[in-house]
């Protein structure tokens, strides 16, 4: 009868091991920065996966959410179960700030060291580059990052501001982090007469127009454009890309994080990854083919990029920055 009874809970051990966990159910409420459209689309995408889930979402701009949810926090009353956002040092702030839930569960296979905590606080989801644009008929077709400090780009490059743009600011954090580029480089820009201001579908048009012949931009506007017949070219130099890349991170409060999480393991699922793409963004995960115009994701280097550090030195980044450029 014992070894009878040891069987019995050996099988029904197993049994439970193998079998699904419940399903996510309840409200799941959403705070992100995606356009409309794709917060839509992400949410519709979601619920076709967990029907048992209904999602309230609000949308604005990075900016404007963390403004929301820092008064949210201030009452003593945060509202979103999960974010969706889009960089990586914003995240960083919440979790210094210990307002992220760790999910130590969910699948990071496929994703690099780099495009998620190390804590597994927050996961990046996509990747929305910045590389080099030029007009078609530029003197040159940069490959380096250099090669926009040389005579023949003298006067000839503009590029969005880190002062008013959040992936400007995450590209200078990631070009001043790297020992072969760093604050060298972007003195350089500046003695070549590189203009900044503004954001990037500035720097798009002035290239596109045949204002200014180079330009510092995030990657899908010019590839979209080119495909329509704008003569532009993007260029993902050699020594590699900054990137922003739409972190998703529960809240420590969140009311149901179940859900929450189910939420993460599917923008983090290879069906996911391929919405990502199907939206026009390159996906986060190795192994996902782009969308039409972008190179595969093993051909595109991405620089290494530190959060936490580009969280500290973020203020003083602006300063220089300013100091070099005038701003």
């Amino acid at each position: 009868m014992i070894r009878k009874a040891g069987l019995v809970a050996i099988t029904l051990a197993t049994l439970l091991a193998s079998a699904p966990a419940f399903a996510a159910s309840g409200k799941l409420v959403l705070y992100t920065s995606q356009p409309n459209a794709d917060a839509q689309a992400t949410v519709d995408a979601f619920k076709a996966k967990n029907p048992d889930v209904t999602v309230e979402w609000v949308r604005d701009g990075t900016t404007k959410i963390m403004a929301k949810l820092q008064a949210e926090f201030a009452a003593g009353n945060p509202q979103p179960d999960v974010l969706l956002i889009a960089d990586s040092v914003t995240m960083a702030g919440l979790k210094r700030d210990d307002r992220l839930m760790a999910d130590t569960d969910v699948d990071t296979t496929g994703y690099e060291t780099g495009l998620y905590d190390k804590d597994k606080t927050w996961f990046s989801t996509k990747l929305i580059t910045t590389g080099i644009v030029n007009n078609t008929r530029a003197a040159m077709t940069p490959t380096s990052w250099k090669d926009l400090t040389k005579p023949e780009a003298k006067g000839q490059v503009t590029m969005p501001s880190p002062l008013t743009s959040g992936a400007a600011l995450v590209h200078l954090a990631t070009i001043t982090q790297n020992p072969a580029l760093g604050w060298d480089y972007v003195e350089a820009l500046a003695k070549n007469g590189a203009t900044a201001s503004g954001g990037n579908g500035g720097v798009f048009k002035a290239v596109a127009g045949g204002q200014k012949a180079y330009g510092v931009v995030v990657d899908y506007l010019p590839i979209r454009e080119a495909a329509k017949g704008s003569p532009v070219n993007f260029v993902f130099p050699t020594e590699g890309v900054s990137a922003v890349t739409e972190p998703v991170a529960i809240l420590k409060t969140a009311q149901n994080p179940e859900a929450a999480k189910a939420f993460v393991a599917f923008l983090l699922s290879d069906d996911g990854q391929k919405l990502a793409a199907d939206m026009g963004y390159l996906p986060a995960k190795e192994g996902i083919a782009p969308p039409k115009g972008f190179p595969s994701r093993d051909k595109i280097k991405l620089m290494p990029f530190d959060a936490d550090k580009a969280l500290a030195d973020a203020e003083a980044n602006k300063k220089r920055f300013a100091e070099i450029f005038g701003g």
